[in-house]
């Protein structure tokens, strides 16, 4: 790593810009500055649910792997132009999210947020995924984004679901199934 942060405040930013990974200045709140940061926030959900103690080894280390891809996918919105997330990504997010899917039962119906700290850190998570997905699509409206930075965050938030699941089961806690139109009557 070339250059090193000694110095964590600089003062450029006070005026309401900040500095792209190419140079440019940006306002803070450009679309492009709100992807890579709601992607930021999505990584640091994920270290929410990594903080968890006594998480099952496949999950913390497949959950560290996407902490890795999510600086990726940062550093490459934080650059236009510039590409780091490849359809190997997708591949390897797809890979696993059927592995741990192959060992849960069938889902027929929508299922409520929870189901112990870890699971419900992991609800979270995907949640802000979401998020971030929508930010990098608003992106993608105006400014080229590499269609992989897309379909990486929507697996990514299929992932999570799924781990959300799994989880559950690890924290002996229980779905919640939704129940449509309660006190309706």
């Amino acid at each position: 790593m070339a250059n090193r942060l000694t110095k964590i405040y600089t003062r450029t930013g006070d005026d309401g810009t900040t500095g792209l990974g190419d140079g440019a200045r940006v306002a803070k709140d450009s679309l492009r500055v709100e992807a890579y940061g709601t992607v930021d926030e999505a990584n640091s959900s994920i270290g929410v649910v990594l903080a968890v103690p006594a998480l099952p080894a496949a999950i913390r280390t497949c959950l560290t792997e996407v902490q890795h891809d999510l600086f990726d996918l940062g550093g490459e919105l934080c650059i236009p132009g510039h590409r780091m997330v490849t359809a190997a990504y997708i591949d390897r997010l797809e890979s696993t999210l059927d592995a741990f899917n192959d060992e849960l039962p069938p889902l027929k119906d929508f299922i409520l947020p929870g189901g112990g700290p870890a699971a419900a850190a992991c609800h979270v998570a995907r949640t802000v995924c979401r998020r971030a997905e929508r930010r990098v699509w608003s992106l993608a409206r105006v400014e080229e984004v590499a269609p992989e930075a897309l379909k990486y965050l929507n697996r990514l938030s299929d992932l999570l679901f799924v781990l959300a699941r799994v989880l559950a089961r690890h924290e002996q806690g229980s779905e919640v199934i939704w129940r449509r139109a309660r006190g309706a009557d």
